[in-house]
């Protein structure tokens, strides 16, 4: 049973994971199945539509991440997973109403982090498709912070304006 935690409380235990149980797993799928919750918030809350499309894009990624780790964890098991209520339920994401640029960068901080923990655990596992999975949602970690960095570009820029 998960205990009662919020968006940042969860990827911040996720972040400190060093391997993937079942239940970091579980978290991992239900924080990842909410990105779109917080990428359409921030989408909703700049005020320009180009970066807002990027920031959609990712969000809509995000929610891939969590079906690539259902199918490790139906890997794992050997049996198809089916994911419980409380795993499935997204989490809600507190924002200020206006978004200051300079939250920004650590949004890219924490993608690029995403990236390594990535990694790292598909560095302790020994099957090859939960090794490519995990690689594969790493590399598009790193794809999001990129253009959480454009977004940052063209806001600059329309601030300049």
């Amino acid at each position: 049973m998960m205990t009662a935690m919020d968006f940042f409380e969860a990827t911040a235990r996720i972040g400190a994971a060093e391997s993937l149980d079942d239940e970091t797993l579980e978290l991992l799928i239900r924080v990842e199945n909410s990105g779109d919750v917080l990428y359409n918030a921030l989408a909703d809350r700049i005020g320009n539509e180009e970066a807002a499309e990027l920031l959609r894009r990712n969000g809509r990624e995000e929610v891939g991440h969590a079906r690539r780790m259902m199918k490790v964890m139906s890997i794992r098991t050997g049996t198809e997973y089916v994911p419980s209520a409380e795993v499935l339920e997204k989490f809600s994401v507190d924002l200020p109403d206006t978004i200051d640029l300079a939250m920004l960068p650590l949004i890219v901080a924490g993608e690029m982090q995403g990236d390594a923990g990535y990694q790292a655990w598909a560095d302790r596992e020994t099957d090859e498709e939960i090794i490519r999975l995990l690689r594969l949602n790493g590399r598009e970690e790193t794809k999001h912070a990129q253009r959480i960095e454009q977004v940052i570009e063209i806001l600059t820029a329309a601030q300049a304006n």
